[in-house]
């Protein structure tokens, strides 16, 4: 189903986009090309879905929200059954290879080690922190970003993926596009109804059947998972709390199957307190969630800002909102970021850090969670001796 865009925006007038929003899900997918206005403030944008001035908002939130988002107001929503597919792909996925790591595997391993003393010691607040690394590609011809998007579908059973142009944040995001296959729900409303599917808790998965169950049984009885996991329910049932009623969760999480991870997730619904309060609305109050920062926020999020750096849209979130508030956001993980001229991407991969952790499991399950994105990209994170 194809919805016109019409409204006041800031010129009124359709322009084009190179790279079209897309999110894909097993349920639906949403194609907005056309852009009638752009923000890089989300908290003007949801003012103005709330009151009626746009008509619509589809993009990317940044993991600090006191950086620029990427959002635009399309000139139509194009929502199609099922996961996104295009009968032809702009042209094929380039081969890459690793160029850089950001930081060294030592460098993470020393970064884990050091949040690992804080979160440790009796005077410290902090109880949980996602720490990230990356890795730099360069390709040997232009990265499509609709093909790229292609493949991740394609390799996800569950369709996921999404495609965002970064050029509304400004400078130095103009030209660059997110790209992605995230598993992990921030926030969906329909209506009234509001839910969220967050995931903490990971293992990777193993070729063997046997084996690989094992795995999955082990996940489930992880004290430090199931830890980690508890924190991130808590959390969002806290910032879920003003906004809803009615609030349900499972007492235990749920096993979630991917192509190459385990997780731990927990459904959790609610009803709005209020019609008013739009689907942009519930991600910035839960954004972000302790799954990609941690606990408390605000030491979580300094800490992060202190070892890595500006994260820019890496855990940030991706969605879309119409006019009657209804809308999906997902978290933007298990994504790349495609430079300007296209000719190099860096994929983003991170995981919870707790008392519990183990720096070398911790360093293991991002190269695990690279996967999606090397896999698309023909690529591994080692070269073969």
């Amino acid at each position: 189903m194809t919805i016109p865009v019409t409204g006041t925006t800031g010129e009124g007038t359709a322009r084009r986009q190179a790279t079209p929003f897309v999110l894909s899900r097993r349920h639906l997918s949403i194609h907005a090309p056309g852009s009638l206005d752009t923000f890089d403030d989300p908290h003007e944008a949801a003012a103005r879905l709330r009151g009626g001035r746009v008509p619509a908002v589809v993009g990317a939130l940044p993991f600090d929200l006191r950086g620029p988002a990427a959002l635009t107001v399309p000139s139509g929503l194009h929502r199609l059954p099922g996961p996104w597919s295009t009968a032809s792909p702009s042209g094929p996925v380039p081969e890459c290879s690793v160029l850089d790591r950001l930081p060294s595997p030592d460098g993470h391993l020393q970064a884990v080690g050091s949040a690992l003393r804080r979160l440790r010691s009796p005077d410290d607040p902090l109880t949980k922190v996602v720490l990230a690394r990356s890795l730099v590609l360069g390709a040997r011809g232009p990265i499509p970003p609709a093909a790229l998007l292609h493949r991740l579908v394609a390799n996800d059973p569950a369709g996921n993926g999404f495609c965002v142009d970064l050029t509304p944040a400004g400078a130095p995001h103009l030209g660059r596009t997110l790209v992605g296959s995230s598993p992990e729900l921030l926030v969906r409303r329909s209506g009234r109804e509001v839910s969220c599917f967050p995931l903490a808790g990971t293992a990777a998965r193993v070729p063997d059947p046997e084996q690989d169950a094992a795995v999955a049984q082990s996940l489930t009885r992880s004290v430090k998972d199931l830890g980690e996991h508890a924190i991130v329910v808590e959390g969002l049932r806290k910032s879920l709390g003003t906004l809803c009623e009615g609030l349900r969760a499972p007492s235990a999480p749920q096993l979630v199957r991917a192509p190459a991870l385990w997780h731990l997730g927990t459904p959790v619904t609610g009803t709005l307190r209020s019609e008013r309060t739009t689907a942009l609305d519930l991600a910035l109050a839960l954004h972000p969630t302790a799954a990609v920062c941690g606990h408390p926020r605000a030491h979580a999020r300094d800490a992060i800002a202190e070892i890595e750096g500006d994260r820019g849209f890496y855990a940030g979130a991706v969605g879309w909102c119409d006019a009657q508030g209804d809308g999906e956001w997902m978290v933007a993980i298990r994504c790349g970021e495609i430079a300007a001229d296209r000719r190099s991407i860096r994929v983003f991969a991170g995981g919870g850090i707790v008392a519990r952790s183990d720096p070398q499991a911790e360093l293991d399950e991002t190269s695990a969670k690279f996967t999606p994105m090397l896999t698309a990209l023909g690529a591994t994170e080692h070269a073969p001796a």
